[in-house]
């Protein structure tokens, strides 16, 4: 199966076949799941209309996990089989990845700040976050800090999986240790523990937020493979 699909010619065009269908994916699940999400739901009996911020704050967290360990797995495949395409993959997900981390931060603040009184606090859910976010720009730092692409290929891929320990950590720390944010809601023994008036949003806001992510990664994985065989013709004999 690995074989198969880390053929980089196979890959895209799978790929490209599905970039339309998640477009609209995103599209119509966004549009719904933020109307009804802003407009539609009822405020909270305790944080008003600040809770609103859920439909942004949960996605962007679910996809910087999500994300760290497609590119945990990424990094394994690459140091274990040394597949470019998995490189590539990496290479693709670790700034789209970063950019949901730092959102799950501002809006985790943005939330924090009329509910806890201050903008950050030194939570283990909020700081294993923020060392969440620096391994992505660790990882971005050294895939890009060669003179060469490839040298800095491997390095990268391997604090990619050090990094790999952070993630039950953040996802487990409000069951670990006593934290000011709320334990797990959705993902739960006994089923969500959200109304439904205010779990439909979420849901439809999460299922868009993964569509979303999905097509960033394919939109670079094909710049970057594209780069990487024009990079390769200029090296052919009378290639420049």
């Amino acid at each position: 199966m690995f074989d198969y699909f880390a053929n980089p010619s196979r890959f895209m065009r799978i790929a490209n076949r599905l970039l339309l269908p998640l477009v609209i994916l995103s599209v119509i699940t966004g549009i719904i799941g933020l109307y009804l999400g802003l407009f539609v739901a009822p405020a909270d009996y305790q944080q008003g209309d600040t809770v609103r911020i859920i439909y942004i704050h949960v996605p962007s967290a679910w996809l910087a996990l999500f994300g760290y360990v497609g590119l945990g797995l990424c990094g394994l495949f690459y140091v274990v089989w040394r597949h470019p395409l998995a490189d590539i993959a990496a290479r693709a997900i670790a700034p789209v990845g970063a950019v949901f981390a730092l959102l799950t931060l501002v809006t985790g603040a943005l939330w924090g700040k009329p509910m806890w009184g201050a903008w950050w606090v030194w939570d283990a859910r909020l700081t294993s976050m923020l060392i969440l976010f620096f391994f992505y720009l660790g990882f971005i730092a050294l895939a890009n800090g060669f003179d060469r692409a490839e040298r800095g290929s491997r390095p990268a891929a391997l604090l990619a999986l050090v990094g790999m320990i952070n993630v039950p950590i953040v996802k487990f720390s409000v069951d670990w240790w006593n934290t000011l944010h709320q334990p797990a809601s959705l993902l739960r023994s006994g089923g969500p523990a959200i109304d439904s008036s205010m779990l439909t949003p979420l849901i439809l806001t999460l299922i868009a937020a993964h569509a979303y992510f999905a097509i960033l990664v394919i939109l670079r994985m094909r710049a970057l493979l594209t780069e990487r065989r024009l990079a390769a013709l200029m090296l052919r004999p009378g290639g420049d």
